[in-house]
């Protein structure tokens, strides 16, 4: 399986931030849009769903905003750092809210655990590339 850094390997231009940050944080992007896509789902089975609802929706907007951030930051060509810089802010707070949100039903179910942990990842990630394109 490539990863980010295999493919900003092959760019045939140079970076304007470190390619090892960006490749860290399109990576981590990429994990948490899927752990917590899997982190709804498996809430949707919990045997009381309606209490963990806010969760579902943290898992899914934090995925939809991963995702999406993984795809932009892919895209080196031309890039809008101004763009760039509000869809890394907005990972970031969807991480922390979604990493939050996990962590308090970490103690009972361990894909929220794993949920978290991969939030704080990226929140982490994400960060570092931001402090990076300052």
């Amino acid at each position: 399986m490539a990863t980010a850094k295999d493919m900003l390997e092959t760019y045939p231009r140079s970076f304007n931030v470190d390619a090892d940050t960006l490749a860290s944080a399109i990576d981590a992007l990429i994990e948490c849009g899927s752990t917590c896509t899997q982190c709804a789902d498996a809430c949707l089975s919990e045997d009381d769903v309606a209490a963990m609802a806010k969760c579902i929706r943290l898992n899914l907007d934090c995925a939809d905003i991963c995702a999406t951030t993984s795809r932009v930051l892919g895209r080196q060509t031309e890039y809008d750092a101004n763009v760039t810089r509000s869809l890394l802010e907005a990972c970031v707070a969807a991480c922390k809210s979604c990493g939050d949100e996990c962590q308090s039903h970490s103690e009972h179910m361990r894909h929220c655990a794993i949920c978290a942990e991969s939030c704080r990842r990226c929140e982490s990630a994400c960060q570092e590339l931001l402090g990076a394109m300052a």
